[in-house]
């Protein structure tokens, strides 16, 4: 990989079909990014993932996994200009999930959303009912350890390609910075291995309401399958929930479900002569024809794709396995060096390996991690652990990052951090470490 390439990685949870949401969300944006030139995209769908929330019904994942690998080919996803894999078909990010798992602190893992939130509703089912014998006493009651270890898996789909930056949505940001935290922790114990991974947040992706006009969902039964039948297409746009107002009334565009499925998929001229409209006291079942057109004009030209596909899996069968071993040549090799950094080692090389060893514990490390106050600090030590540096804190990881990196390749960059810092420092030493790190690097 050339310092030019841009390296992004995304991926799709298994488990159900793909609906509007999905599509403008995440398919058509990931799409749209797949082309930009001097980018190296990884797309992968999550099947392991899947697992955590589709227990006991294997027949779901297999089919999620068929509509959404033909849903994202079906909407432009070229897979010779990508690396376009299942990620059950690598096998070396199982293993790397384990080598994570033992760098990563358990009270990390305690802090993660989607477990607090697990043990926050079994809290407060016991408060609601303090005499009910049927509500466990243990907080963690229907918490799976594959819940509690899903951010370590995240963290190794990411780390196992040094994925540079990874589009996710804002409830998803802590897992990029967790995946940092590992991959800094495996870093400082093993030797620069891992890139830091930066969240990469689309503000303009659009997240869509359902028919009943909450967050288009599963999970609420109120979504509306990207590929469903036109005339079926046509009966649930029918439903989407209105208010009463009757034709000739004028209708706010704040809060109308119906308007803003449309501005997702229409143009800026079309969005804007809607809302005119809506001003002028355009009917409900107008508004709605209106939008099962512009939604079919949209989808209609990928629907052929997509059947055709899941007619014939044998086809995806084939770009899925060919994306896995275009991953693999990335993934093999990278985790015989992860490995061998970890010391699981040919016997025969130890010798060797005691000298090389020696010689990288002899340099000195930057430790990146985050504080209780919500911001991001690094250390700097020597061989030794011997603190010689402790940074102010930053706004954001990629802003100590960026720091770190400054001081490992500019000598220029100290002085102004020195008059930053909140404990006073020895600059001279400080400067003999960087330049052991250099010369290092060089070798």
């Amino acid at each position: 990989m050339s310092k030019e390439t841009l390296r992004v990685l995304t991926g799709i949870t298994t488990s159900g079909t793909p609906h509007l949401g999905n599509y403008v969300g995440a398919i058509r944006p990931t799409v749209i990014a797949s082309r930009t030139a001097g980018m190296e995209g990884f797309y992968f769908l999550a099947d392991y993932h899947a697992l955590i929330k589709t227990g006991g019904d294997p027949a779901r994942v297999q089919r999620s996994t068929l509509e959404i690998a033909a849903t994202w080919i079906a909407a432009g996803l070229d897979p010779e200009r990508v690396t376009f894999y299942r990620q059950s078909d690598i096998p070396e990010i199982p293993e790397l999930t384990w080598f994570l798992t033992c760098v990563c602190g358990k009270g990390l893992l305690n802090r993660a959303h989607a477990y607090k939130a697990a043990v926050d509703k079994n809290r407060a089912a016991k408060a609601a009912h303090p005499d009910s014998a049927g509500l466990a006493e243990d907080e963690d009651a229907g918490v799976s350890a594959g819940l509690f270890m899903y951010p370590v898996l995240m963290a190794a789909d990411i780390l196992m390609f040094n994925a540079h930056r990874v589009p996710v949505g804002r409830d998803q940001i802590q897992h990029i910075e967790m995946a940092r935290d590992i991959a800094a922790s495996f870093n400082h114990l093993y030797g620069e291995h891992f890139t830091l991974p930066e969240a990469q947040i689309e503000e303009s992706v659009a997240t869509l309401p359902g028919l009943d006009g909450r967050k288009m969902s599963k999970s609420y039964d109120n979504t509306i399958p990207l590929f469903t039948p036109r005339d079926q297409l046509k009966k649930l746009i029918a439903g989407i929930k209105t208010d009463s107002r009757a034709p000739g009334e004028p209708k706010d565009t704040e809060g109308s479900a119906l308007f803003q499925i449309y501005e997702a998929f229409a143009t800026s001229e079309e969005t804007a002569q809607l809302r005119l409209a809506y001003a002028e006291g355009i009917a409900w079942g107008q508004a709605k024809e209106l939008l099962f057109e512009r939604i079919d004009r949209e989808i209609a030209p990928m629907r052929e794709t997509y059947q055709s596909l899941i007619d014939h899996p044998e086809r995806l069968e084939e770009m899925l396995k060919a994306g896995a071993a275009k991953a693999r040549r990335i993934a093999t090799p990278f985790t015989a060096k992860l490995r061998h950094a970890v010391g699981l080692r040919d016997l025969r090389t130890q010798a060797t390996d005691k000298k090389d060893k020696a010689a990288k514990t002899a340099l000195p490390s930057f430790k990146q991690y985050r504080e209780a106050d919500g911001q991001f600090y690094f250390k700097f030590v020597d061989a030794q652990g011997q603190l010689l540096l402790q940074s102010a804190g930053y706004a954001s990881p990629k802003d100590a990052g960026a720091a770190i990196k400054a001081l490992q390749t500019d000598d220029a960059a100290l002085a102004p951090l020195l008059q930053q810092l909140p404990v006073p420092t020895d600059a001279q030493a400080v400067r003999a470490a960087l330049r052991l790190l250099r010369e290092a690097a060089e070798a």
